[in-house]
């Protein structure tokens, strides 16, 4: 098996913002895996919150070559586990190698990633689309330019109510409200019961990741659900959510691929907790991915290549929160 790592710098059709940070330009790590004329793709971006970058996953995944470049026709989940303790401090690197990994092997099999696993994707969840904080004008514009049956808004500002009530004016689209760890516990609450009446759907990720005190308060008392991110990153997360929120929204690359990935979404869904994967400011690589597991999700956030304004690969293809496969085995990626 040989690997080939690229790097790329995708541009973004706006400026991206959350309560952390702004982005024009997202780094981008994609890996190549090719074996018996087969080729798979896997992606992971860079991220200042986890201290990732993509020079940092290539060096990585250099160290390793030779252990990756000398395995056969391994499952993917005996070929994570024997990654895994390599790159347990680099989950990002992980992640890239797992999906291209978890890519090849499908197309070796001469099926698509969903088929192999048995999914039926009749009941697919629709994905949101992303509105970063910006100027209520521009988020109002960004509404305007893309109508979408379901937004993810991201607040964190002093002004969020206000921001909600102004974008409700203009569109009758489900809301879901991402604060990125912006709020306290009274916030959350308060803003709980003014989201609600706003046609608000969940609240993602309120408070900061470690407060589980105060992730327990807001869980008994909020009147939306809440749904956990920062919080969630791997397996040993999802038993820690239980009683302390209502869902778990899986991040890949947080939690090193679809391989664990998907036994986090199964843990999920034994303690009766909603699921969701969700995606960062990444090309149709990442989330053709995603795509995959639709069927095992109740929520989906997989709109990281509409963001771009320019992608570098094909893939599935969204059309107003519907995902459509591509015709090719695996994940269905082809680079342009």
């Amino acid at each position: 098996m040989k690997l080939i790592l690229r790097e790329y710098n995708l541009k973004l059709k706006h400026t991206f913002t959350i309560s952390r940070e702004s982005i024009d330009f997202q780094p981008s790590l994609i890996v190549e895996l090719q074996s018996d004329g087969f080729s798979g793709f896997g992606e992971a971006t860079s991220n200042p919150y986890y201290k990732t970058t993509v020079p940092m996953m290539m060096q990585d995944l250099e160290k390793i070559r030779s252990i990756i470049e000398n395995t056969d026709n391994e499952t993917p989940e005996a070929f994570w586990a024997k990654i895994h303790p390599y790159l347990k401090e680099d989950m990002f690197a992980l992640c890239a190698l797992d999906l291209a990994y978890n890519d090849l092997y499908a197309r070796k099999k001469g099926k698509k990633l969903y088929e192999l696993w048995n999914y039926t994707t009749e009941r697919n969840p629709l994905t949101d689309y992303t509105i970063g904080i910006a100027s209520i004008e521009k988020m109002v514009s960004k509404i305007q330019e893309l109508p979408w049956p379901i937004y993810k808004i991201k607040l964190g500002t002093k002004e969020d109510i206000e921001i909600v009530k102004e974008l409700r004016k203009h569109t009758n689209a489900i809301f879901r409200i991402d604060a990125n760890c912006g709020w306290g516990v009274e916030e959350t609450i308060n803003n709980a019961i003014e989201l609600k009446k706003l046609g608000v759907e969940f609240l993602e990720q309120p408070m900061k990741a470690d407060n589980w005190e105060a992730h327990k308060e807001v869980f008994k008392h909020s009147v939306l659900p809440i749904i956990a991110d920062e919080s969630c990153i791997i397996e040993e997360d999802v038993a820690k959510c239980h009683n302390h929120f209502h869902g778990v929204n899986v991040k890949l690359v947080k939690c090193g691929g679809l391989t664990p990935g998907k036994r986090m979404i199964e843990e999920a869904k034994k303690l009766g907790l909603k699921t969701m994967v969700g995606c960062m400011t990444e090309s149709t690589v990442g989330i053709s991915a995603i795509a995959h597991l639709l069927p095992q999700l109740d929520y989906v956030d997989m709109d990281g290549a509409l963001l771009l304004a320019q992608d570098i690969a094909t893939g599935v293809t969204i059309k107003n929160g519907a995902v459509s496969y591509s015709e090719l085995n695996g994940t269905g990626v082809t680079l342009l």
